[in-house]
């Protein structure tokens, strides 16, 4: 009987860079800021982590220096998905040497593998290893989605866990956990669909938004995990605002950029990413505007104070609406 990898929030960490590499004591900051906040997991060297533009030597430092910081304290996934599978199982096997006590790996992208095809990617991949692995399913980014009975058959192996959801599909997830067996696990992959893949069975969510706000992802999970679906739900409408502003941009541009507003030397995004578009418009005048409708600070947000609306959806929302204003004004 497989257990979870985790259960909780876990969040997808951003990568910190300098001009040259991995800035790993500001990567050691952020990574205490979460464990102090309640954060679950750590998701290295994944899609926010900008793994994609990391040489290889830059991912295996960046999981052992997360392995080393964390110390066990929560489990440390690292990403090691490619769209070549030798690659894949390389990255893999060379993440559980570096101490990574799970792997996080995308479908293979811009290939477009048939449903067979995945299935034997990721069977090379779990026949390469002995830690547990979390399958990731992001069409949008991909172009490929896998189907619940991909899953079905994916889940007779022992080393794959679960499966991150970001396809969006409510209904195909449902399929997939009535297809699948229980100790085959559910994450969403997306932070405003937490609470309903929670109640289909999800064990948390691999978050974006939980760079910011971990205390409340955090929560959020807990909250289902207890059964409280009112007070859940009433908590993910809360985030709604805010988990949109962390996608107005293509990811990780909006969270890096927010982070960088609120004071964390990120550095800079890789390229072909880069600072947020001008196209991205403020959002609507509120409470907590000039007369002018400009938000004139972050209002030193805290996470971790207590959840209580509406004063809590104040707060988020004036951090949302800073943090949208000021990337619309070309301020990275």
């Amino acid at each position: 009987m497989r257990t979870p990898l985790f259960t909780g929030s876990g969040v997808a960490i951003v990568t910190p860079f300098t001009k040259e590499t991995v800035d790993l004591p500001v990567l050691g900051r952020l990574l205490d800021f979460q464990l102090e906040n309640g954060t679950d997991a750590v998701i290295v060297c994944g899609t926010t982590g900008e793994a994609s533009t990391m040489s290889y030597h830059e991912r295996m430092r960046t999981i052992e220096f997360c392995v080393e910081h964390v110390n066990g304290r929560v489990p440390v996934i690292a990403g090691s998905g490619s769209n070549a599978t030798e690659n894949a199982m390389t990255l893999s096997r060379d993440a559980e040497r570096a101490g990574a006590d799970g792997l996080l790996l995308v479908t293979p992208y811009y290939n477009k593998a048939s449903q067979s095809g995945l299935i034997r990617h990721y069977l090379a991949v779990a026949d390469a290893v002995q830690i547990p692995m979390i399958l990731y399913d992001v069409p949008s980014r991909t172009g490929v989605t896998m189907a619940p009975e991909t899953y079905a058959e994916l889940a007779k192996h022992p080393n794959i866990n679960g499966v991150k959801e970001a396809s969006g599909n409510l209904g195909a997830i449902q399929r997939t956990r009535n297809l699948c067996p229980e100790d085959f696990f559910i994450w969403s992959g997306n932070d405003d669909e937490t609470v309903p893949i929670c109640a289909l069975g999800g064990k948390g969510v691999i978050s974006v938004v939980a760079n910011i706000l971990p205390a409340e992802m955090h929560t959020l999970v807990k909250l289902c995990m207890d059964n409280d679906f009112a007070q859940a739900g009433t908590l993910q409408l809360a985030l709604k605002d805010f988990c949109d502003a962390m996608f107005c941009d293509v990811n990780p541009i909006p969270v890096k950029t927010a982070l960088g507003l609120l004071g964390w030397e990120v550095g800079p995004l890789r390229l072909p990413l880069c600072e947020p578009s001008e196209e991205n418009p403020p959002v609507s005048d509120q409470d907590g505007t000039d007369s002018a409708g400009t938000v004139t600070s972050p209002q030193t947000y805290q996470s971790g104070r207590p959840f209580g609306r509406p004063l809590f959806s104040h707060r988020i929302s004036l951090l949302c609406r800073f943090i949208r204003q000021r990337m619309s004004e070309g301020h990275p």
